[in-house]
């Protein structure tokens, strides 16, 4: 947890544009950017923003003005950054599990791409043959990651080609005459533990022998976040040390220049995001205080979805005395946020901060039970503005067919 706003910043953007309120900090994802380039050899290194945690097209724009290249899930995700101006050449998709006109839409715009089953890989060589470069996506069988929900290389992960058939990818790779010239790895995310980018090494090394082609080694993303004041995240300065030095070793073994891409997403916004909400009612059960404010899971998944810490603060009254609270949504669900947490005494009608909440937060989040999304404000050179505004009702129904009535 880093709080890179202040206070009053936050409370002034709740009295402007009212709860609940996601509040971005550009320039702490820009320190977070220049963090990596920092500690990594701008000769073999490049990184590419995850955009799956934060999509808005004024964050984007954030990075692409800071010279960062973007990674995208869905094709969709790059046409956002076509939009915002990134340049083709600068855009990474990573396909999973999609149609294949989806990958030919990819390559007729132009981008990186990524490849993860042998059935597009198939698809593919007989579109293209090697007119296209592109990259294939490596499933390790490495069990990494802070939730199995977001452990991406294991045994059992729907992700990528399995490492025991490369046998095949090769095959298909020769029938087709494809230009393989990225292997990409992903093993999952909150990887405190830099062993675990360096075992993605190793299986590059075994694997560049067979694929010549290859120029670029994708080592994923998934770095470390810490959410509670006695957590560490992963040791950026080790990390960069130990992959500048693997990248030079690999390269003179190839006997090619090699260079490693990344693409952190989590890293680089969640600490430049917070989630306002306004409690609207306390509540005593027993020995328990629920605070329940005007959002649920429907605005913030993460707590019900991954059983995620977020801290969270009394924006209004930060000072008061701690008191224990359990913290819950107005949703018909069991949406609690946070349970027997101490937090300066609330008062209804006080505002609360969530932190780390930059990321898959906004991203995540819905119009169950019919609610509103919230709007999102921007914090940039030191002054807020509007990036999205909250829903309306008229919202609600823009994607429904009228009545006949």
């Amino acid at each position: 947890m880093n709080s890179s706003l202040t206070y009053a910043q936050l409370n002034e953007a709740a009295q402007t544009y009212g709860t609940p309120l996601y509040v971005y900090h550009a320039e702490k994802m820009v320190d977070q950017y220049k963090n990596l380039l920092n500690h990594f050899s701008n000769k073999s290194v490049c990184f590419f923003y995850a955009c799956k945690a934060l999509t808005n097209i004024h964050v984007l724009d954030v990075f692409k003005k800071a010279g960062c290249n973007i990674d995208c899930s869905s094709i969709n995700e790059v046409k956002l950054a076509i939009h915002v101006g990134f340049d083709p050449s600068n855009i990474l998709y990573t396909s999973n599990s999609v149609d294949f006109e989806e990958i030919k839409e990819a390559v007729s715009l132009g981008v990186h791409l990524n490849i993860d089953s042998l059935s597009n890989v198939e698809k593919f060589g007989m579109t293209y043959g090697n007119r296209y470069p592109v990259g294939v996506r490596i499933r390790p069988d490495i069990m990494a990651g802070g939730n199995l929900k977001i452990s991406t290389g294991h045994d059992k992960s729907k992700f990528g080609i399995p490492a025991k058939q490369i046998k095949e990818l090769k095959a298909l790779q020769e029938k087709y005459k494809i230009n393989i010239a990225t292997l990409h790895i992903h093993t999952g995310s909150e990887i405190k533990d830099v062993a675990i980018f360096l075992q993605s090494a190793v299986v590059f090394e075994q694997l560049l022998p067979d694929f010549p082609s290859v120029n670029i080694l994708d080592f994923g993303g998934g770095f470390k976040v810490p959410y509670q004041s006695n957590e560490k995240g992963t040791d950026i300065a080790l990390l960069g040390q130990e992959v500048n030095k693997v990248m030079a070793d690999l390269s003179a073994k190839a006997g090619r220049n090699l260079t490693a891409w990344f693409e952190p997403g989590k890293y680089l916004v969640s600490e430049a995001g917070f989630f306002i909400t306004k409690v609207n009612v306390l509540k005593q059960s027993g020995d328990i205080n629920f605070a329940g404010i005007n959002s649920g899971l429907n605005h913030l998944i993460r707590p019900m979805f991954y059983d995620a810490y977020h801290h969270i603060d009394n924006l209004t009254a930060p000072t008061k005395e701690l008191k224990q609270y359990a913290v819950v949504g107005n949703i018909c669900e069991t949406d609690t946020f946070a349970w027997d947490r101490p937090i300066a005494t609330i008062t209804e009608g006080d505002f609360l901060v969530f932190y780390n909440a930059g990321a898959y937060g906004y991203e995540m989040s819905s119009n169950y039970n019919a609610r509103y999304k919230p709007a999102q404000v921007l914090f940039e050179n030191g002054a807020h503005r509007l990036i999205s505004r909250p829903d309306t009702f008229e919202d609600l129904l823009a994607l429904q067919m009228p009545l006949n009535k």
